[in-house]
């Protein structure tokens, strides 16, 4: 099966990879082969004779900016899928993405994902929890000299190999077409995450809790972790950091 994956970055370079091992013929394309989502810009060569697209591109900004961004890019994937006959359109997203009204990206991703759902394609949208890949960079941008704030909000972190492996998955069958929710084994609150990676790196830098802090500081409750009927995939963040 022809498959184009468009966005080749932490998640889209493994799902080629993936998908290629698995015997399908799988390209990547991104603006440095020459797709633009945002102008429309060689989607039509990526999509030619594909029979499966799969979105896992985002937004260069997490502010307002993102909703533009999203509501420009998929118009014109959904439109170049369709001339190009695809039958199936995998869109990753985030978990409880729609219960975080507060956070202008999560709005962005949500409007992504009603977009999909009322085009032409048949669709699948996974939804991730947090990357663990993603935990150290949330900590650098809310470090203040020896101190890292960060709230008590609820993750349930799992691994950019894993997402990769579901998103392929999805990609190789049927549309749902609907939402299939995937998360790590382990539930953590965020500054709980930050003093475990800090202790396994070595650092001498101190959690604070702060519950004003970052971007999920706007984040109510637990829903950022895996819904009822979830797959939740097996490795644990604390195995995760030896290995990495």
């Amino acid at each position: 099966m022809k498959i184009s994956v468009i966005g080749t970055g932490l998640i889209g370079a493994q799902v080629v990879g993936d998908l290629t091992a698995a015997g399908h013929e799988a390209s990547g394309h991104s603006r440095s082969t020459g797709v633009d989502l945002l102008t429309g810009d060689g989607l039509d060569d990526a999509l030619r004779g594909a029979q499966v697209a799969v979105n896992l591109t985002n937004s260069p900004t997490f502010d307002d900016d993102s909703l533009d961004f999203f509501r420009t890019s998929v118009t014109n994937l959904l439109a170049a899928a369709q001339a190009a006959g695809v039958g199936h359109l995998v869109t990753l997203s985030i978990v409880g993405v729609d219960q975080v009204p507060d956070m202008a990206y999560y709005r962005a991703k949500t409007l992504q994902e009603k977009l999909v759902e009322a085009g032409p394609i048949p669709y699948s949208i996974v939804r991730a929890t947090q990357f663990m890949e993603f935990i150290a960079p949330t900590m650098e941008s809310t470090t203040d000299g020896e101190v890292v704030r960060l709230p008590a909000t609820p993750i349930q972190p799992i691994s950019s190999a894993e997402v990769a492996a579901a998103v392929t998955e999805v990609a190789m069958g049927s549309p749902l077409p609907g939402i299939r929710n995937i998360a790590g084994p382990d539930v953590f609150t965020l500054d709980e995450l930050g003093r475990i990676t800090l202790e396994a790196k070595g650092n001498h830098r101190h959690v604070v809790t702060d519950p004003t802090a970052g971007l999920f500081a706007v984040v109510k409750g637990d829903v950022l972790t895996a819904p009822q009927g979830a797959r939740l995939f097996g490795t644990h963040y604390r195995d995760w950091l030896r290995s990495h």
